[in-house]
């Protein structure tokens, strides 16, 4: 074997071992192909570079080009890249069991990885549309049926659905041209579409009889191999799949996405008896990796986990504000954020969900369970006079809320009508939720003489008692109970992470106490589990086990080996290695030890607001990260990327010092964001999630390439606070614009978005907006981005990245700042915007045309940015902007003065 095959062979070895994570597209290939064809025969351009050279660059291009492949495909794929000459001795293509195919069989069960590329789902109700919705969000092609309509079109109910998932908020859709990967179809004529599908789920009514009707009807149509799924929010697996056909059992499962599926994070996958191991691993894997979705295994028991504890918890709410006579917005105002939990609470939860879909969950726990806690297993009588008039929350406009012409209205349940919502929660209680620790906290409220204090400890009592007995019904593990009201109703931390902050033997005690004295509502002992454990069910990343009676440590699927920092959890650490490498009060610079040529750079600031530590920080860090590593990430520990400049620090700093340090501000931006970060040594890759607002936009626009979570809301919006983007935003809108293929057309779609201060609703429809370059990577699980953008800031070193050079771009100049003019006046004119607005977008105009010169002037970066200065700081210094900055600060919303 000559020394350029044993290197390949060192190669794929390397390919093997590496995590074989994405499938190829063409375009990989090719470039692969091609540096293939250069290092054999060369050209006339590049000298030929070293067997060792060419393999290392070799490696990190083939398992780009290859990952995600089957064994077969990989042999193929390896063959038209480096042909069969280098193949081992004694191999040949048609050899099925080839020691190359072998080494390049992914690291995961070979059934895990085998593709799901197209789906069906069965019904297109609320539910079933909007799953459908979010698999196209995915780009993966979807059959969405439903019954033949007898009027109009053949598939006019699945049209009529999609065309309301266009309306609804929040948008099922991320962007325009998701709906174009549905195809209706319909029962009676277009069951033969099946017959390509690998995942069909079912969302149709809650009834068996329903069901069992329509799986005979498809079963013919089904491949071997494809997993059916039901989806369904607590109907028995083990039933529905009695009513199934022999061929089909074994592939068939619960699968149990949230509402809105889009924005919800879990999904619950629920095995019956039968049902193959294996088609759960992949399917948990597909949905991980490219749904993006959080998944727990349910127990097939009566609502299984999540809507288990969630609904308990809101039964024992609705149970407690009846007898305490507590008003429904003072219990919001009580059970959400400031409890850590989702900012909807309870009866704002309610409503989104819909009435009569709690009803359904409340209905099926009352007919199936006897656990001591029947008393609360009732739809509550005034929840049930609402649906049956009609009012079942947000989807009907009416439920416990109402918003009308003089504002939001909520239910009174003394007098059964709807009043102003604007009864407020006691100081006292509000300072006692305003505690960190939760040892005070409980304490605080278990102790306070305060009936709105004792209401929320009653819940709080209730919920302790009831998860401690759920263990080992509904899951072995108290972990997957957490973790299920966390992703499924918003909760920060779980109803046993919350209890063993508390301190576990505390709280024990405390409800034995209330047990004894007959304060609970039910007549269960505490069970004897949970005197068996130290500080609590969690230890030392170890869990506990209600199976094996004690903490254990549980393997996962290799899907998760992704995300390299996933959801916290109490006593539960990163075992990843990481040192710090630089820090000051408004970053940190660090990098993971399996990865230590790459910096991560990571904001400290609430909500990752740019101040003067954070822009100094990254001018700190490119300056470590040139002299010492090959590449930067941008990335944030919070949920957000950056919701732009510090506006208070900011403010006071304008305020203070006036036009000096405004424009000492927006030099500094233009100094380390539009030049250091643009036109620095090394790649700057941005890992994106969550809001990415003006400054953070601008730090995108800015970088070497961005690794986008699906879930990134992108936009400059500085218009709203009176001001335009001041750190290169405009500039490299104008810049974006002179290299399409119609200049006009692009630019005046970015001017709009800029004027109008939109922000894309998601990585696609920021790739539309031009937020985000065509090539930018978009990943669906926001947990992997820090991976992904890691392995792209590799690549881009190990290919020799070199910064872009600096150009001279033609401008509209006068002609291009008239013609928006004329737009502006008439929209000003017939009071469509202010003179403010009016002011701001003329100005915008102006920087974004290059100034008043001739049209098509070459003009440079600097110059565009000496624009976007003048006239940023002529917006900055006017007394209506300072109103709109200040009312954004106070409100969290813009002011049109």
């Amino acid at each position: 074997m000559t020394e350029l095959e044993k290197k390949f062979e060192e190669m794929l070895i390397a390919v093997r071992d590496a995590t074989i994570d994405f499938k190829p597209d063409n375009s990989q290939k090719l470039k692969l192909y091609a540096f293939y064809k250069q290092v054999k025969e060369g050209d006339n351009n590049t000298k030929k570079p070293s067997a060792l050279k060419m393999v290392e660059r070799a490696k990190w291009m083939a398992w780009d080009a290859i990952k995600g492949m089957s064994k077969e495909d990989a042999m193929r794929g390896y063959l038209k890249v480096f042909g069969e000459e280098y193949l081992p001795a004694g191999e040949n293509s048609n050899s099925s069991s080839s020691t190359i195919a072998n080494k390049l069989e992914p690291v995961e069960n070979k059934s895990q990885r085998k593709a799901i590329d197209k789906i069906a789902v069965l019904g297109a109700g609320t539910m079933g549309a909007q799953i459908a919705a979010h698999f196209a969000n995915a780009r993966f092609p979807v059959v969405l049926f439903d019954l033949k309509s007898q009027q109009g079109s053949a598939n006019a109910i699945i049209e009529d659905s999609l065309a309301k998932l266009t309306k609804l908020n929040p948008a099922p859709f991320g962007s325009k041209d998701s709906i174009k990967y549905i195809t209706p179809a319909n029962y009676e004529d277009n069951l033969e579409l099946l017959a390509d599908c690998d995942l069909i789920i079912e969302a149709i009514a809650e009834r068996i009889d329903i069901k069992e009707s329509l799986y005979s009807k498809i079963s013919a149509h089904i491949k071997e191999n494809a997993i059916l799924a039901s989806n369904t929010s607590g109907l028995s697996i083990t039933k529905l799949a009695e009513v199934l056909p022999e061929n089909l059992k074994v592939n068939f499962c619960g699968v149990h996405f949230f509402n809105p599926p889009r924005y919800m994070p879990l999904v619950e996958l629920i095995p019956h008896a039968d049902t193959n191991s294996e088609i759960l691993d992949k399917l948990e894997t597909f949905l991980v990796e490219k749904l993006g979705k959080s998944i727990i295994r349910a127990k097939d028991t009566p609502n299984f986990i999540a809507n288990r504890l969630g609904v308990f918890s809101m039964l024992v709410t609705c149970y407690y504000t009846e007898q305490m006579n507590i008003p429904l917005e003072i219990v919001d105002e009580l059970t959400g954020k400031k409890l850590g939990r989702a900012k909807s609470a309870t009866y704002r939860t309610a409503d989104l969900v819909g009435l009569d879909v709690l009803s359904h969950v409340v209905e099926t726990m009352k007919d199936n369970l006897e656990d001591g806690w029947q008393k609360l297993y009732n739809t509550p009588n005034w929840i049930q006079s609402l649906i049956n008039s009609g009012s079942l929350g947000q989807k009907t406009k009416k439920g416990l809320y109402i918003k009308e012409s003089d504002g939001i209205k909520v239910l009174d349940l003394g007098t059964k009508e709807y009043r102003p919502s604007d009864k407020k929660a006691d100081k006292e209680v509000l300072d006692i939720l305003a505690e960190r620790d939760w040892n005070k906290k409980l304490e605080g409220l278990r102790n306070s003489d305060n009936h709105q204090a004792q209401f929320l400890w009653a819940t709080f009592r209730e919920m302790f008692f009831y998860a401690a007995h759920l263990v080992g019904d509904i899951s072995n593990f108290p972990k997957d109970m957490d973790l299920a009201i966390r992703w499924g109703f918003g909760w920060k931390q779980g109803i046993f992470e919350i209890w063993q902050l508390a301190g576990w033997h505390k709280v024990a005690n405390w409800l034995k106490d209330d047990i004894s004295a007959g304060k609970a509502l039910s007549t269960n002992t505490l069970p004897n589990w949970v005197d068996t454990l130290d500080i609590g069910v969690y230890q030392n990343n170890k869990e506990f086990s209600f199976r094996d009676k004690t903490l254990i440590s549980r393997d996962s699927l290799d899907v998760y080996k992704r995300q390299l920092f996933a959801d916290n959890i109490v006593e539960h650490t990163s075992t990843l290695a990481t040192q710090t490498l630089y820090e000051n009060d408004g970053v940190k610079l660090w990098q993971i030890d399996d990865y230590s040529n790459i910096g991560i750079l990571s904001f400290k600031s609430k909500m990752c607001a740019i101040g003067e530590d954070v822009l100094d920080g990254i001018s700190e860090s490119i300056n470590y990260a040139e002299e010492n590593l090959d590449g930067l990430v941008v990335w944030q520990e919070q949920d957000v990327f950056s919701v732009g400049a510090n506006l208070e620090e900011f403010g006071i700093k304008f305020a203070m010092n006036g036009e000096a340090a405004i424009e000492e501000v927006i030099r500094k931006g233009h100094r380390i964001i539009s030049k250091k970060l643009r036109y620095s040594k090394i790649p700057v890759v941005v890992a994106v999630k969550g809001f990415a607002f003006g400054g953070g936009c601008e730090t995108i626009l800015h970088s070497d390439a961005a690794v986008a979570a699906y879930e990134s809301y992108i936009g400059l919006v500085e218009a709203a606070v009176g001001i335009i983007p001041g750190w290169g935003g405009s500039k490299e809108m104008a810049i974006r614009a002179s290299q399409a293929q119609d200049h006009w057309k692009d630019f005046e779609r970015r001017y709009k978005n800029l004027a109008l201060a939109q922000v894309a609703k998601s990585a696609y429809e920021a790739k539309e907006m031009g937020f985000l370059r065509d090539d930018d990577i978009i990943v669906m699980n926001t947990k992997e981005i820090l991976l992904v953008a890691i392995k792209k800031a590799q690549l881009m070193a190990l290919a020799g990245y070199q910064p872009p050079l600096k150009q001279k771009v033609p401008v509209f100049g006068e002609t291009g700042i008239a013609t928006i003019k004329a737009l502006l006046v008439n929209m000003r004119d017939g009071n469509q915007i202010s003179e403010h607005d009016y002011k701001i977008a003329v100005n915008l105009a102006d920087t974004m045309c290059g100034g008043q010169i001739e049209k098509d002037t070459k003009v440079s970066e600097d110059w565009l940015l000496e624009r976007e200065l003048i006239n940023f700081k002529e917006l900055a210094i006017s007394e209506k902007t300072e109103a709109r900055m200040k009312y954004m600060l106070e409100t969290g919303k813009p002011l049109r003065n």
